[in-house]
């Protein structure tokens, strides 16, 4: 298995210190604080330790604080409610003594119903799309040191975009991206807990940066960080097979942006939808005043 995959559901395997409580190691990924689909990732894993026999359908989550990834985080559950078809969780997320995310999530039995879904965009494949990682190593030399950090990363996430975003002198675009995407190697497990987990930690790429396209703002000029997140499982899927994240953006206010994007599978089901409203500043060099902490 790929390093990279394998340091990730590593990363994703709690220990357990007293029942209902969890601790998880954290991960540089080159941005100001701990990524946030890792915590995402990790206290779904946590709320599932609780829980038998069913199946996350919903999550809702606010992020309190910056998560420091040079310090273990510990998730404690609450089992809200256990019922015949549904159960409910929520989670604590602590760091130093602090609040830094909290999460409340609904898991429920299989069984059957109606079914629908809207369309999958009409997008080229995957195979006529470069790779993000590539087109990232064109560019380092001309990204701030600050920047560049994040870009260097290598991902256990491979995407390839529809439109390959101009970092480096950004225009105005429609406030809309699609983004193939996949694990760089084959989950070694089958379990659709360990797929849901994984697909919560990759949701929080490629989705509050679309709120930036119409403004071409560039990436050194903003300060940014997720304020909540919300996530709903439609459908089984392999988080491991090319999957279509698009997303779009319908406002940007009052230092907030909001996105929403749509998860679809290769052959077009519906599995997972997301939204994120998120903080979005113009630093000092770009307005010409301090940047508010």
């Amino acid at each position: 298995m790929d390093q990279r995959l394998e340091d990730v559901i590593a990363l994703l395997e709690l220990e357990q210190l007293e029942v209902n409580l969890f601790r998880g190691d954290s991960r540089d990924i080159g941005s100001p604080q701990v990524f946030g689909g890792q915590v995402l990732g990790q206290s779904l894993v946590a709320a599932y330790r609780t829980v038998e026999a069913r199946a996350c359908h919903s999550l809702h989550a606010y992020f309190l604080r910056r998560g420091d990834f040079d310090a273990p985080i510990v998730y404690q559950v609450d089992r809200s409610r256990d019922g015949q078809s549904f159960t409910n969780r929520r989670v604590v997320a602590i760091q130093h003594g602090e609040q830094i995310f909290h999460m409340s999530c609904s898991f429920q039995v299989t069984e059957p119903g109606m079914d629908h879904s809207a369309a999958m965009p009409d997008v080229p494949p995957p195979e006529a799309l470069r790779d993000f990682q590539s087109y990232h190593e064109e560019l380092l030399a001309e990204l701030p040191e600050k920047v560049r950090r994040f870009f260097e990363h290598r991902r256990p996430f491979e995407f390839r975009p529809v439109r390959m975003p101009n970092y480096v002198n950004p225009e105005p675009l429609p406030p809309a991206k699609q983004v193939w995407f996949r694990t760089v190697d084959r989950v070694p497990s089958d379990e659709d807990r360990v797929h849901r987990c994984l697909l919560a930690y990759v949701s929080d790429y490629n989705l509050l940066d679309t709120a930036t396209l119409p403004h071409a703002a560039s990436f050194a000029h903003l300060q940014m960080a997720s304020i909540d997140h919300a996530m709903w499982f439609h459908r089984p899927f392999r988080v491991d097979e090319w999957m279509l994240y698009a997303v779009d953006s319908p406002s940007a206010s009052g230092a907030r942006g909001f996105a929403r994007g749509s998860i679809f599978t290769r052959d077009g089901r519906l599995v997972a939808s997301t939204a994120q409203e998120g903080l979005i500043r113009l630093r000092d060099s770009a307005i010409g005043e301090p940047a508010r902490g």
